[in-house]
């Protein structure tokens, strides 16, 4: 197992982890906690091996599929112990965009051998599985809430695929990859850091066109 292997095991307990407590907050039934676990662990790779037209790593791999059952399972008995739970499902979620970022950046440049390819699949892996989890739990879709989240899996890609072309090692790249996009998005939820909102404006006069 080599270094990125390892983020990508910690991408999928850590995202089935918050789709556990997403259950939690909504006091699901364990087959709730089960589903949400395991769409959200396995949602964003699912997305990026389709789109890479590879095999889905959870189909070959099955013991995926019991990182999330396990996860799911032991949050059922714990999780009512969690001083807040939404703030271990915010940091959670974090750690698991920056280490699934970097798994799918890693993933991405294996396959297409693309920069560009591994940045955006770095994306989509890091993102989907949470996206998926607010919408099937009902909650506010991180794409609707003013904080900065694709933006800090998009930083973190891009940082492992330039260290990596750099020549640092891949230990050294992924490490350094995890660190932009958790810091990125650690400040956004602590400082509420977030991109410029688009201003609405007052558009051009129709007789204007005419001219």
């Amino acid at each position: 197992m080599n270094a990125v292997d390892v983020f990508d095991y910690a991408g999928v307990a850590l995202f089935a982890a918050t789709g556990a407590l997403a259950a939690s907050r909504k006091q699901l039934d364990i087959i709730g906690f089960l589903f949400l676990a395991a769409v959200t662990g396995t949602g964003g790779g699912t997305v990026r091996d389709l789109v890479l037209g590879v095999p889905v790593f959870w189909v070959e791999q099955p013991v995926y599929i019991v990182v999330c059952t396990v996860t799911a399972i032991f949050l059922y008995f714990t999780a009512h112990l969690a001083e807040s739970r939404y703030r271990w499902l915010l940091w959670l979620d974090a750690a698991g965009l920056a280490a699934y970022g970097v798994f799918g950046a890693y993933k991405g440049l294996a396959v297409s051998g693309s920069p560009i390819i591994a940045v955006v699949m770095g994306m989509m892996t890091g993102t989907l599985g949470g996206i998926l989890r607010d919408v099937l739990a009902n909650e506010p879709s991180v794409l609707i809430r003013r904080e900065i989240y694709v933006t800090a899996a998009l930083t973190g890609a891009a940082v492992f695929v330039a260290a990596e072309a750099a020549g640092t090692g891949l230990a050294v790249a992924a490490s350094l990859g995890f660190a932009a996009a958790f810091v990125l998005r650690g400040c956004a939820i602590a400082f509420e850091w977030a991109l410029p909102n688009y201003r609405s404006r007052q558009g051009r006069n129709p007789d204007d066109l005419r001219r």
